[in-house]
């Protein structure tokens, strides 16, 4: 009698499996457009996996509800948060990884799979004006990118010693929660400032610097937003590596929102500054459109990172280092790695960069229409408008602000979410997702405007 492992489907179990998830992932796609933006209810309870196989098909149905039970941040009218839309080319190329499953954390065991990686991030790196020599490591955000920058800048410039950061108000928080995981007491995280326009404000810093010296902390690393969360800001970049340059502080740029549209000319003129920086974080699943976990981060001097995180053991005496390839278990905290590059290379070579400069230009076009039409809106202030983030309120106060929001959001048509400026509820409004189009944009500014 053969032998049957379950494990191990036959060419026409895999064929079958397929077709299936084909025909799921086809009609999904097909339903995004008129799809309603945000899910809503508790999740009821799900059963535990059972002893013997299950129904594909139902299972497929299982899974296909609870996804539309979710805020549809893949439709083209999700305007929350940073929408990521996830290129289907990039899922493929998930799925081709997970297949041959290949370990890609040194690079001689698989050198041709991480030379297609390293290629992307040297691309990147060419893209933000960094040096021949700087390098980098996908990683699964820019909160694990940033936990690694601040390690590496720990490392070469206090040893083991506390040292004191410096951010803003609208720092994104993954910069205080990388710091509590290193270790600094919350006081370490020195909170500058900003100007009217919602910027770290250079004066500011250079004084707490200096305060924090003659105090005898130890100011090791400055941190700019090239697009904040709240307001799409983007900090005076040239003026903060200048300071951090004289002060002998690491300058660390958080690019994760803004750093796509380095690609676009608008783009890279307001970004002016970020090839300055020591190391920048960019999620590639924001503003290039790649599926969730999707982040890069791109450091001046690849021998800090890997200084601060490189780690041996005699079970790996066999394993032998190709130094010509990057070693990625050796630059950030995972040993075992997911094969990201494919994510980033398939969509980039097969649709072409241009693709996605055209996409990024697009959206700063729908942005300049947004800005316009809110501003035409009787009663409406708008407190901050930068990329293609998109911030106003109402008058009468945060209770107003937010009936309004639900007015807008119950509509089922659009997902819009809140924030504050200034210490005052606002909607905030961000077009991103590469499937968001001018009639899209259309249908939500018309809802705002008939919801005030």
């Amino acid at each position: 009698m053969t032998a049957v492992f379950p494990l191990e489907p036959s060419r026409d179990q895999v064929a079958t499996l397929m077709a299936a998830a084909t025909e799921f992932a086809t009609d999904f796609l097909g339903s995004l457009n008129d799809a309603p933006p945000r899910g809503g209810g508790p999740a009821a309870p799900a059963a535990p996996p059972g002893e013997h196989p299950g129904d594909l098909d139902r299972l497929l149905r299982t899974f296909g509800a609870a996804a539309a039970a979710a805020t549809d941040t893949a439709g083209p009218r999700c305007f929350a948060y940073f929408p990521g839309g996830g290129l289907f080319s990039s899922a493929v190329a998930e799925m081709l990884a997970r297949t041959v499953n290949r370990y890609t954390g040194a690079g001689s065991m698989a050198a041709e799979l991480v030379a297609l990686e390293h290629s992307v991030v040297r691309w990147l790196c060419d893209e933000f004006g960094l040096p021949t020599t700087a390098s980098g490591v996908l990683t699964t955000g820019a909160s694990t990118g940033t936990l690694s920058a601040l390690v590496a800048a720990r490392h070469e410039l206090l040893g083991e010693r506390a040292g004191t950061l410096y951010v803003t108000e609208h720092t994104h928080h993954c910069v205080a929660k990388a710091a509590r995981i290193a270790g600094f007491a919350a006081d370490r995280v020195r909170v500058v400032p900003s100007d009217s326009a919602h910027r770290m404000d250079v004066r500011a810093a250079e004084e707490m610097i200096a305060e924090d010296r003659a105090a005898g902390r130890r100011p090791f690393l400055l941190v700019g937003t090239a697009g904040t969360t709240s307001t799409g800001a983007i900090d005076p970049l040239p003026e903060l590596a200048a300071v951090a340059a004289r002060e002998g502080l690491w300058f660390h740029v958080d690019a994760a929102y803004g750093g796509g549209f380095q690609l676009t000319g608008r783009g890279r003129a307001k970004l002016a500054g970020v090839e300055l920086a020591d190391s920048l974080t960019l999620d590639t699943h924001k503003s290039l459109f790649q599926p969730q976990t999707t982040g890069v981060l791109l450091v001046r001097d690849p021998r800090a990172l890997r200084a601060a995180h490189v780690a041996d053991a005699d079970y790996l005496q066999d394993l032998h280092l190709d130094e010509s390839l990057p070693n990625y278990a050796d630059l950030g905290a995972e040993l075992s790695r997911d094969y990201r590059g494919l994510r980033l290379w398939l969509p980039l070579h097969l649709h072409g960069v241009g693709a996605f400069r055209d996409a990024l230009d697009e959206k700063l076009d729908l942005s300049a229409v947004i800005r316009r039409e809110l501003a035409e809106m009787r009663g409406l202030e708008i407190c901050a408008s930068d990329l293609t983030v998109h911030v106003f309120r109402v008058a009468g106060g945060d209770a107003v602000n937010r009936r309004l929001l639900e007015r807008i959001n119950e509509s089922g048509r659009v997902a819009l979410t809140s924030t504050k400026v200034d210490g005052r509820t606002a909607l905030r409004m961000c077009v991103l997702n590469h499937r968001t189009h001018a009639e899209h944009v259309d249908e939500a500014l018309k809802l705002i405007a008939d919801s005030i």
